[in-house]
This record gives structure tokens, sequence and C-alpha cells, in this order.
């Protein structure tokens, strides 16, 4: 289990997809992208998926994700991804009262019960009181990480 906190952008994308019948049909599938803006996100969306799909597509929709964090599973039937939805508990100390905050991250595993094991195994490292309030299968097909492909196209600042 690895984590990364980005920005993380959802895009929906439409296509004429061949199904396993032979037919094509239209769909809307949606990924995730780290990017730093709509704009970086709506190209990063398009190199990876012009790699993936033959023919046109189009971007329909991009939105700031709910999440700031994933938390990536290396086991190969770790094929779905959930939203989970942390509360972190802290006591305020003038009025000895437990307060909760509420925190989102995208989860990657095979089941609901294994996103449940990933969030244990990656918060089991730490210090925080947490309860695991939801845990929910989200539609993302995928979820392209900003990679050294990226980095290296980059110019290093030089100051």
């Amino acid at each position: 289990m690895r984590s990364r906190t980005a920005t993380w952008f959802e895009c929906k994308i439409s296509y004429e997809k061949v199904m396993e019948d032979g037919l094509q049909k239209k769909v809307i599938e949606n990924y995730a992208v780290d990017a730093l803006s709509f704009t970086e996100a709506e190209k990063r969306i398009m190199e990876e998926m012009s790699s993936y799909i033959s023919g046109e597509f189009k971007v329909k929709d991009i939105k700031i994700a709910p999440y700031g964090e994933i938390f990536f599973s290396d086991e190969e039937m770790a094929d779905k991804w959930y939203k989970a939805k942390l509360q972190f508990i802290t006591i305020d100390e003038k009025t000895e009262k437990e307060k909760r905050s509420n925190v989102n991250y995208l989860v990657q595993a095979g089941t609901l019960n294994g996103a449940v094991k990933n969030i244990d195994e990656v918060m089991g490292g730490t210090m925080i009181d947490y309860v695991i309030a939801s845990v929910a299968e989200t539609t993302l097909m995928d979820v392209f990480e900003y990679g050294k492909s990226q980095q290296e196209a980059k110019p290093e600042f030089e100051g």
C-alpha cells in the first residue's frame, strides 16, 4: 500500500466503445487525474486516453475531486475504486468534548472488505484516532498519477 496526496480532478469522457458482442455503443466513463488546474487536467486526460481509445472521444466534464489523498494497492485483484469517509477524533482541551472532522479518501481494492483492510493498513501506521464513517464503490475506471514522463518534460528551475 502507498498513498499519494495531490490535487485530483475527476474527468468524464464519452466515446464509441466496441462491446464484447462486437456492437459499438456510446459510453461515458469516469477517470481521475493528478493536475494543477482544469486546463492541465483536460490535457492530461486527453493524452492518457488517446493511447487507449481509437477514434474520437470528448471530455464531457471535469471537476475537482472530493478527496486529496489516494491509497493505491499493489494487489493484482484491486481493480475498483472506493470513496471512504473517515472521521478523525480529537478532544477539545478547553471543553473536554470529542470533536470529529470528516476527511474523504479514494481507496483502490478488489472488494469492499479489501478497501476497509487497506484503510486500516494505511491509517494503522498513524497516531490519529479515526472511525470509518462510510465506504462506497465509485464509477471510476482508473486513476492517472503525475508520472516521471511528465516530470522529465518540465524544465528545471535554475536560480
